[in-house]
């Protein structure tokens, strides 16, 4: 047997010690796994905030000098179509929800409603304040225990409605939660059927999903640690499910894939088939593994609770993935053996070493590049250039179902009190700067009220004034940096669309920097991995074009509404703010697994034998299968997060589900094959002074690659049926 690598040798290792590995890793899914129940509760519903913007600063400075009174503070809107604030039955219900909210712990003290400030001109609608005695993330896991509550204590005729920051997160975290559930039911059957048509066998297709359940046990372990030390938020697991999955499944399909065709084809001993297996397709599961972790890492750059953790939830669970493809996928191997198409469908064979129809697809793509490789790049082009006309936002009241008490509240105010009040800015001052401060807020346009200045602790004042648009409006924003450059030095601007704006600000300009680090160390691990600059340079490109295509489309569909009606949503007129940066490091992780898997088999042929066309078509020949199928296991998973639920989960699943339906079908079956021909050798060029900088890394099995094996004459039905 050929000498094999260290993943090799690693892969080996675990299937000739199976029991060793298979009682380690039981360790760790009990040990971690008894946490893991836990993690739900334990998990943040707040944190989406920039660190150390002016508007947490003013938070901080309500909280402590002006007893909890910043963004996190409840409101409750008592409203009557029919009753006023004179009637019994309302003033029933504003005491109710006054003795209610003072028996909470959350709550520090509260502010009955007050006649020129929280009692709408008409009477018919009142807030009830109360001041925050806890964090952002309690005070959001109160509004959960509080909001039916309040609901229900309303009397006839009288409605009661828990909104404000807390209230509105709340809701938004809990309509997620139920949307990810629901899809999470429905892509799991969808999954499992299309695993069975991919793998050829029920076994075979078990393994995808063992990987994904001992991630996510562990992950979800990791996590509940992670609480102790510092908020997490609750999409970190909802992301981290996703994740598991997708990675679970192309790791499992390439490996097992390739295990069965040194199984079942080159009839070598199980041990020696797992040994090669982790040698060739193992080494790529890693390096893709390992662009995944970058991608993500580029997230940290934001300087938001909520998105560093949601990313740090996300490579937990690709940490885990990636380590028990390397070490308790081997092992399984070795224990089943044969075993691996135990219960297979009848069509299936086993042992091909590649697809005749790939193979003759890339024949034809070698013939006529140009044509086909000139249709996927119009249509890609002509799909990305909605992008240039791109708009972001925080997320509007929209993305809250109808019916939740956050938005009838947010709504009850809006009608009585004006669009912008909802949105109401806290200005924070010296108070010998009070009357200035008021002066300036009075006269700028966008301000439609303000409040008489209150003295808190430290000499400081709080001044409230009302904007004339809406919270989530470009306008209101402009409102705010103007304030800010009008105001006195010493004057802070802030409350909770303020701190929405400003994370938006972060996250602009968090952007470019953050994309530019995937771009610049994603090409740097695939100059590593294929040891050639051409051909690195032209999958981060690629990888860049079906991403464009891919937010052009949600241009379309979520911005100018196009679809809305089909996929039942309500347009904000916007994308959400955190899709660039998030949706992309995601996108690109993803299409990075796909650009591995076809490069990797390429550079196999390519050492075996210099042969650029070799190297194309060959690469296709036996890589194909495994990104069609992973590619259509994952439009389909992606696609029912897009169909159920509120906005942001329509959002990610839509934009993901194009994203890989364009990139695993135009782009890495057609589109880059065309660019290995178009380029020749020169794809597979290293200056030599590049070659004595950079390690020595081969995708060839042990000192060489096997040469490619013949094109067979009958084409295996199945898409699962084995992989060189």
């Amino acid at each position: 047997m050929s000498t094999l690598g260290p993943v090799g040798r690693l892969g080996r290792y675990a299937a000739a010690h199976r029991r060793t590995v298979f009682i380690a890793w039981a360790v760790i899914a009990v040990g971690l796994g008894v946490l893991a129940p836990r993690v739900e509760t334990a998990l943040s519903g707040a944190g989406w905030q920039a660190n150390g913007s002016e508007s947490v600063k003013v938070r901080e400075q309500l909280d402590k000098n002006f007893g909890g009174a910043g963004g996190y503070a409840l409101q409750v809107a008592v409203h009557s179509g029919e009753l006023t604030v004179a009637d019994p039955a309302f003033r029933r219900t504003v005491a109710r929800t006054e003795r209610i909210l003072a028996a909470d712990p959350a709550v520090g003290s509260v502010v009955p409603p007050q006649r020129g400030s929280s009692i709408s001109r008409d009477g018919h609608t009142v807030i009830v304040g109360a001041t925050a005695a806890r964090n952002p993330n309690s005070m959001v896991a109160a509004a959960n225990d509080l909001k039916t509550e309040i609901k229900d204590a309303a009397a006839s005729g009288v409605e009661a409605n828990l909104t404000g920051a807390a209230g509105m997160w709340s809701d938004f975290n809990e309509a997620n939660r139920e949307a990810m559930m629901k899809s999470e039911l429905i892509s799991w059957p969808v999954t499992l059927a299309i695993l069975v048509l991919a793998f050829g066998s029920l076994v075979a297709a078990g393994l995808p999903l063992m990987l994904t359940i001992v991630g996510l046990i562990a992950s979800a372990g990791v996590l509940y640690i992670g609480t102790k030390i510092a908020p997490i938020s609750i999409w970190a697991m909802n992301f981290a499910l996703m994740f598991a999955l997708a990675l679970g499944i192309d790791y499992a399909l390439f490996i097992v894939m390739r295990f069965r065709g040194a199984l079942f084809g080159q009839h070598e001993k199980t041990e020696d088939a797992v040994g090669e297996t982790m040698d060739t397709a193992g080494k790529a599961v890693l390096f893709s593994g390992l662009t995944v972790l970058i991608s993500l890492s580029a997230v940290m750059l934001v300087p938001s609770p909520a998105f560093r953790s949601m990313s740090l939830g996300i490579m937990i669970s690709v940490i885990f993935i990636l380590a028990a493809t390397l070490t308790l996928l081997p092992a399984v191997l070795g224990k089943l053996g044969p075993r691996v198409d135990k219960l297979s469908l009848p069509w299936v064979h086993q042992g091909e070493h590649r697809s005749p129809r790939f193979a003759r697809w890339g024949e034809l793509l070698w013939r006529r590049p140009l044509v086909f490789g000139g249709i996927a790049l119009v249509v890609l082009l002509a799909l990305a250039v909605p992008v240039l006309g791109m708009k972001t936002g925080m997320p509007s009241i929209k993305v809250v179902p109808k019916g939740d008490s956050s938005r009838v509240g947010y709504d009850q105010i809006s009608s009585a009190f004006g669009t912008g009040a909802p949105g109401t800015l806290q200005i924070t001052a010296p108070g010998s700067e009070a009357k200035e401060v008021t002066a300036v807020l009075r006269e700028d346009a966008g301000i439609a009220n303000v409040s008489a200045p209150v003295e808190g602790g430290g000499g400081a004042v709080l001044i409230q004034a009302v904007p004339t648009t809406g919270p989530s409006t470009e306008a209101t924003g402009h409102t705010i940096d103007r304030l800010r450059a009008d105001l006195p030095a010493a004057a802070l601007v802030g409350g909770p669309a303020t701190e929405n704006h400003d994370l938006e600000t972060a996250l602009s300009s968090a952007t470019p920097l953050a994309i530019g680090v995937i771009l610049a160390l994603g090409f740097l691990l695939l100059l590593v991995a294929f040891q050639a600059p051409l051909i690195a340079a032209i999958g981060v490109l690629a990888n860049l074009l079906s991403t464009a295509a891919a937010f052009g489309v949600a241009t379309l569909i979520f911005q100018h509404g196009h679809l809305s009606g089909l996929l039942g949503f309500e347009s904000q007129g916007f994308l959400d703010a955190w899709g660039p940066i998030f949706f992309f490091a995601m996108i690109f992780a993803i299409a990075m697994d796909y650009t591995v898997f076809l490069l990797s088999s390429a550079r196999e042929h390519w050492e075996a034998t210099g042969s650029a066309k070799d190297a194309m078509v060959g690469g296709l020949a036996h890589s194909g299968r495994v990104i069609l199928a992973a590619g259509g296991v994952m439009v389909a998973v992606f696609f029912t997060f897009a169909l159920s639920g509120p906005l942001p989960p329509k959002e990610m699943g839509t934009i993901l589900g194009v994203a890989v339906l364009l990139d695993a079908f135009l782009v890495r079956l057609l589109l880059l094959p065309v660019f290995l021909r178009l380029s020749g050798k020169a794809a597979w060029y290293l200056p030599a002074w590049l070659d004595r900088i950079l390690p020595d890394v081969r995708f060839g099995h042990g000192d060489g690659a096997a040469a490619p094996a013949p094109v067979q004459e009958e084409e295996p039905v199945a898409v699962g049926s084995g992989s060189r």
